[in-house]
């Protein structure tokens, strides 16, 4: 998972995530395998009862466009309901995507939670993001 997620954390599209970090949480992902091959994943951070996050969301770039992030973030979506969450949260470049996916769009001011920016000041870009901030209902 590392090896999948550095190149996109050098381009500064993901937050860097420890090994001992993403192994403490590694129940929270979710994965998309090619055979024994890992070719995506994100998580589902929850926050509040209310408020979880969808973190994280990568696919090999070999694999685009064959619908692994769409359903990747639709797992997430099922456990969050499973769960009792109310509100699905993402900051990312990619807001085309989310929004076709039922997400929409808020200022980051917005955002119900403030937990969030503590992950914030870990990224490269802090405080100058160009993430857009989403929201969704489930």
């Amino acid at each position: 998972m590392l090896a999948l997620v550095e190149p996109e954390v050098q381009k500064g599209n993901i937050l860097p995530r420890s090994e001992e970090e993403m192994a403490n949480t590694i129940r929270s992902y979710v994965v998309a395998r090619d055979g024994e091959r890992i070719v995506g994943f994100c998580a589902l951070y929850i926050y509040t009862q209310e408020l979880a996050e969808v973190r994280s969301l990568i696919v090999d770039e070999q694999y685009h466009n064959r619908g692994i992030g769409k359903e990747l973030v639709r797992h997430i979506e099922q456990e969050g309901r499973a769960l009792g969450i109310q509100t699905l949260l993402v900051l990312t470049y990619k807001e085309h995507f989310f929004q076709k996916l039922g997400f929409y769009t808020i200022q980051k001011s917005e955002i119900p939670n403030h937990k969030i920016w503590t992950d914030c000041i870990k990224c490269k870009h802090f405080p100058q993001c160009n993430e857009v901030a989403l929201l969704k209902s489930l």
